[in-house]
């Protein structure tokens, strides 16, 4: 059994860490409540976006945006992987980069080739772990991303799926549930889902006066539309990772208060071991006297 001043080191040092972990969960706390208002923010502008360019393409059924055509048949595929700068937050990049295996798997069976582009530090050495052909990324973002950080990087796969040296574009990333719950999804990025210019029927219309012409203005608003999605899952991804490092710090938290229990509990009986042998020893002493 550890000596009372061996057990009394290990109780300091948990205690230590127990004020790191608390500290860290304040700090998370307080970033979690400030990424969620950015994340919402944020919504309402791709919405009404994705409105105005669906509104237009109805009144111009003749044109047909790239972004809206299936391809034949998809056989290269890129992925965007988004994941946290730092870690200590849970199983948050574990769950995602496990979906990102599992698709990569999926289209590899079926003889696809994939590209990726890494939008955080954990996902980029995931991807070089395991060899993936990754054609940009960025990293350290911070807590305010900023959208002029992700279109350089982005645009590379955007230029190759431009030149049909791409045939889909996925969009892999934490989407933000609630504080408890984080999923990992993936969604289509490019082509459009069909039903993406799809307009809501109601009993008015819409009339925009526009220059120079409806097709110019239809390529602008989905160009800024596939940005405000990018711009979204980062948006949504930082949320989740500000959340999951609140719950796993305060999970550290209440577990190192358990173990400081269980270390003074065994404290307290050493010391009382030691007490008691003392005293045996005295009346011996006396006794043999």
């Amino acid at each position: 059994m550890a000596s009372g001043k061996e057990i009394r080191g290990q109780i300091s040092s948990v205690e230590n860490t127990r004020k790191i972990t608390k500290a860290m969960e304040m700090v998370a706390a307080s970033k979690m409540r400030k990424a969620q208002d950015r994340m919402r923010s944020s919504r309402p502008y791709s919405e009404i976006v994705r409105n105005i360019a669906a509104h237009l393409a109805e009144a111009n059924p003749d044109y047909v945006h790239p972004f809206t055509v299936e391809r034949a048949q998809a056989k290269r595929i890129g992925l965007v992987v988004v994941t946290t700068d730092k870690g200590l937050c849970g199983g948050l990049n574990t769950n995602v980069l496990r979906v990102v295996t599992n698709k990569m798997r999926e289209e590899e069976a079926k003889g696809n080739s994939i590209v990726t582009v890494a939008i955080g530090t954990k996902g980029l050495g995931f991807l070089n772990r395991i060899g993936a052909k990754v054609l940009s990324s960025v990293v350290q973002l911070g807590d305010t991303p900023r959208l002029e950080q992700l279109i350089g990087p982005f645009k590379v796969l955007l230029d190759e799926y431009n030149a049909e040296n791409l045939d889909a574009i996925y969009l892999c990333y934490n989407k933000f549930v609630n504080t408890m719950k984080q999923e990992p999804v993936i969604d289509q990025l490019l082509p459009l889902p069909k039903d993406t210019l799809k307009v809501e029927t109601k009993s008015h219309s819409w009339e925009y006066i526009y220059e120079p012409d409806a097709p110019a203005v239809i390529d602008t608003l989905l160009q800024r539309y596939i940005e405000a999605l990018l711009y979204q899952s980062v948006a949504e991804n930082i949320g989740s990772e500000q959340s999951a490092r609140m719950v796993a710090m305060k999970a550290a938290s209440d577990n190192a208060g358990n173990v400081i229990s269980e270390l003074k509990l065994v404290y307290n009986k050493t010391r009382q071991a030691a007490i008691t042998t003392e005293l045996s020893e005295i009346v011996a002493g006396a006794a043999a006297v």
